[in-house]
């Protein structure tokens, strides 16, 4: 029976309703939609189906897992928030009808077209492959070329198509036709990107991501985000990379005769992938320390902490001087060198910067100065940060920004969140040029 209301949300009309989950309209909230879980699996395009009393619930808490950590690294999805135990709320989209794969080893189906790889066969970059929806033809892999060839129109954005005249002429002459690839190309990356942050994510596990599948809409706003569901019927996972361990849908697609006691190992398997993930959170045992050699430094600093936070850094700002007070300088060093093990110091300090040489001659953490140097006098007071006695490591970075993204890739090594948000950051200056160029590009006739 399907209820009338969930965690308060009244239903409205089914949208659409697919062979595990329904989505509804909710007609008090526009903009939003609630997708219902059914405990229900399935395998080769719904051939083979059995109801397994739990999957929803299951399968939900998986999906906001993994769109947890997604949303907290930064990736635009539609997911909004959990809704009950087999409900969640995501922003209405129109969907795109194609799957996205990426493949970090050779196995599956991606064996039988391509005969003669081995299984095992690591892609590197990993593998990316497209798939149109359509269950009638068994989901036929699909080109680019295909992809843009659609021209699909979902909340006025043609994915894949261009004219580079249209908007400077009534007409578009063929000759001069540009078949754009933007929104594929953002797909794409999008994809890699998911699947890499997962990939990490899992790795504290001791669990091998192996293939995984996603896709995509289209919001309001005609921009594309990642949408739909991520659960144990999305990927395979191996723990420890043995196959042999395998805790995805796979087990349930290789058996032959599917038993009672069959489901039980399957759904084990999936309230396994569950209690996993719930038990990985970011690490927050890090700390950026950013020692100014004098008050008047804060607004350079504050420049220095805001960029640091924008990346998922703890920051502390501290003033101390190695010129005026060397002793109080290396007390605080030693102060955090007692509590953290995660942990770099940002020295700005202007004219002769001995802040930074010295704390970097009296610590085995990394040290960056950042100076707060001004137009007249960068030549001058730079060149203390720059020209370091012997035995300094300290690097030097002159804009704020580039002082808090240097930590985040030192730190980012060990923290698969922060390493996340550099990523995440990567792809939206990526997808704000092609946006910027599909804007402006076309040509102007004389």
């Amino acid at each position: 029976t399907t209820p009338s209301t969930v965690e308060g949300y009244k239903l409205g009309k089914v949208i659409i309703e697919g062979k595990t989950k329904q989505v509804y309209n909710l007609p008090e909230h526009p903009g939003l939609c609630l997708l219902l879980s059914k405990d229900r699996i399935t395998a080769g395009d719904g051939v083979k189906a059995h109801d397994l009393a739990g999957k929803a619930e299951i399968s939900n808490t998986t999906n906001g897992q993994v769109f947890r950590l997604l949303n907290e690294a930064g990736v635009r999805t539609a997911y909004v928030k959990a809704c009950g135990s087999n409900a969640f709320i995501a922003r209405k989209c129109e969907m795109i009808p194609i799957e996205w794969v990426t493949r970090r080893l050779a196995t599956g189906s991606f064996l039988k077209r391509n005969v003669g790889v081995p299984e095992g066969y690591r892609f590197s970059p990993p593998k990316q492959e497209t798939f149109f929806k359509d269950d009638a033809n068994h989901d036929p892999q699909w080109s680019d070329e295909q992809l843009i060839s659609a021209k699909f129109e979902l909340n006025g954005l043609v994915i894949g198509n261009y004219c580079a005249i249209l908007k400077h002429s009534p007409q578009c002459m063929n000759p001069f036709s540009i078949t754009g690839q933007d929104e594929v190309d953002i797909m794409r990356r999008t994809t890699l990107l998911v699947f890499e942050i997962l990939e990490r994510a899992w790795q504290t596990k001791n669990c091998a991501l192996i293939d995984m599948k996603v896709e995509f809409g289209v919001d309001a706003d005609g921009n594309i985000v990642l949408a739909d569901i991520i659960d144990s019927d999305s990927w395979r996972l191996w723990p420890a990379g043995d196959k042999r361990l395998m805790v995805d849908k796979q087990v349930y697609r290789n058996l032959t005769s599917v038993t009672s006691t069959d489901l039980d190992k399957v759904k084990r398997n999936f309230i396994w992938v569950a209690e996993q993930l719930a038990d990985i959170v970011p690490r927050k045992d890090h700390l950026v320390v950013v020692l100014m050699g004098s008050a008047s430094d804060t607004s350079h600093s504050e420049k220095i902490a805001t960029s640091c936070r924008s990346l998922g850094l703890n920051v502390e700002l501290r003033v101390t001087s190695a010129h005026k007070g060397p002793e109080e300088t290396l007390r605080i060093v030693r102060e955090y060198e007692s509590v953290m093990n995660n942990l770099i110091f940002v020295a700005v300090a202007g004219r002769s910067n001995g802040l930074g040489p010295v704390v970097s001659g009296n610590t085995t953490y990394p040290v960056i100065n950042c100076p707060p140097v001004k137009s007249d006098n960068m030549q001058v007071d730079v060149w203390s940060s720059l020209n370091l006695p012997s035995g300094m490591g300290c690097a030097t970075v002159l804009y704020p920004e580039g002082a808090a993204l240097h930590a985040a890739t030192i730190l980012g090594l060990s923290n698969f969140m922060v390493w996340s948000k550099l990523r995440v950051k990567q792809l939206n200056n990526f997808v704000t040029l092609k946006k910027a160029d599909k804007e402006l590009r076309g040509v102007r006739n004389a």
